[in-house]
Parts: structure tokens; sequence; C-alpha cells
């Protein structure tokens, strides 16, 4: 009964901007700190930016000052604003829930594929 979506993605030149949404059911914001994913070439799965359920949020030094992480609690949706993209932020963006536990070290594609509180990712392509 937990879904995530995110929409969203798509093609912008170096310097542009996206919004992405992550729209959820089976649960709410108050229950659960969120996160956006995104994957490093041939290493980790990286949380790059994320928002507690009291409101903090925090985010990578390579995306900080550029992504803006929200939460819209009566949609209810999470966003992520990104500005001043970079032909380096190409990659598919995953939103998820963050459980209590560490995740065990995987692929994003295969951490989407088996963990429920996970979307199926959307694709955003920056070009020079």
């Amino acid at each position: 009964q937990v879904q995530l979506a995110e929409s969203g993605g798509g093609s912008v030149r170096s310097g542009g901007s996206l919004r992405l949404s992550c729209t959820v059911s089976g649960f709410t914001f108050a229950d659960s700190d969120m996160a956006w994913y995104r994957q490093i070439p041939g290493s980790e799965c990286e949380m790059f930016s994320s928002i507690r359920t009291d409101g903090t949020t925090y985010d990578l030094d390579d995306v900080k000052g550029r992504f803006t992480v929200s939460q819209d609690d009566a949609q209810p949706k999470m966003y992520l604003h990104m500005n001043t993209l970079k032909p380096e932020d190409t990659d598919v963006y995953y939103c998820a829930a963050i459980p209590p536990q560490p995740l065990f070290a995987a692929a994003c594609a295969k951490l989407s594929n088996d963990l429920d509180a996970w979307g199926p990712g959307t694709l955003v392509t920056v070009s020079a």
C-alpha cells in the first residue's frame, strides 16, 4: 500500500532548471524522513538531499545552494527544485522514505525495485 512516484524529469541545457515532484500514498510525512537519491557511476546510490519529519533539510556539498528540497503536507508531495544544472547532474532521480536502519549496499535501481518506499525514478538529462 506504500507507493511513491516521481515526475518532472526531462532534458535541459547546462545552467537550466527543473522541478521534480514525488507523490506519495500509504504513509504520511509526519511519520517518515524523506530523501532524494541518484546513482554515482561505479559507486554507491547517493542520498544527496533529505528532509526530516521536523522540517530540517540536509544537502551534500555538490548540490548545496543549487537544489532545494521541500514538502507539501496537504497534497502530499515532496519537491526538488534544481537550479544551475550541470551535465554531471544527469541521472535517474529517485525519491524514498528513509528507514531507521542503514540501506544495504546496492545500485539505486535495485533499491527501487526491491524496496516498497521507493519510486521508480525519473530521468534528468543535462546537456552542455
